[in-house]
């Protein structure tokens, strides 16, 4: 491959990698995986991730959010010490924040709130978005249209052809992960990547979630980790049609320019 692939979502602080988490990184780097892009997902763990990837400079860049889940947790006080830890360099977007109606750990409208707090401290801040949306389509999009967000992507889409129509008439970038790799909950996935031009288009692995059901060689431990981005890449290029290489290339400067790293 021509070029490094930037995985633009990787939960590294997540315990299943406590035990080898510099090996993680290397492995990747070996698999031309590099940068890597740490996801915050409450204040607790964006500060470690922050504190992590600050250790490898222009290799590891972090988020900095509060996933839905995690809302109920959130004070204004939080929203003060996230725009804190974005000040920093090697924090490059806000998030992992949006709306989980599959779950709701959190209140709906303790979901709503502390997003469109999010999504007020990176307009303030002049920063992307870093999005989750899972069952939440109307309101998701709603607060998004309500801030005038122009700089977002929406991590891991799963969605319908519709709310992809959407995102992409709204300038969203969108990320795509091993989901599209498995044969039963993927299939429709296969078919509207299709749709997403390749400027507007990025990778991520969501590890140690999401493991490409198709690898050849499972993990044994069923853990996802950034090395195997490119087996994502064949399926995408596959199923877009167009030469890894080219797919590699593309999602690489989107990427690139869309965190500016």
């Amino acid at each position: 491959m021509n070029k490094p692939l930037v995985d633009i979502g990787v939960n590294l602080m997540h315990r299943s990698f406590n035990q080898d988490r510099e090996q993680v990184v290397e492995k990747a780097i070996a698999n031309e995986v590099t940068p890597l892009i740490l996801t915050g997902t409450s204040l607790r763990n964006s500060m470690e991730t922050a504190r992590y990837a600050g250790r490898y400079p222009g290799k590891l860049y972090a988020t900095a959010g509060v996933h839905p889940h995690d809302a109920k947790s959130c004070t204004p006080e939080t929203i003060a010490k996230l725009k804190e830890l974005a000040a920093l360099p090697q924090v490059v977007a806000i998030g992992e924040c949006g709306l989980d109606y599959n779950r709701d750990f959190s209140p709906r409208d303790v979901q709503r709130k502390w997003f469109a707090e999010q999504v007020r401290l990176a307009i303030e801040l002049n920063m992307p978005l870093f999005l989750h949306e899972r069952e939440a389509f109307a309101d998701f999009i709603a607060i998004l249209k309500e801030h005038s967000v122009q700089k977002a992507v929406v991590h891991c889409f799963t969605g319908t052809y519709s709310e992809l129509k959407v995102y992409l008439q709204m300038g969203y970038y969108i990320g795509i992960t091993g989901w599209i790799c498995d044969e039963r909950r993927g299939k429709h996935l296969r078919d509207l990547v299709r749709m997403i031009p390749l400027n507007r288009l990025m990778i991520e692995t969501d590890a140690p979630f999401l493991t490409p059901r198709d690898l050849k060689e499972k993990p044994a431990d069923g853990r996802n980790e950034p090395a195997f981005l490119p087996h994502i890449l064949q399926a995408v290029a596959r199923c877009v049609g167009r030469p890894a290489d080219e797919v590699a290339k593309a999602t690489t400067e989107t990427a690139t320019e869309f965190f500016e790293i």
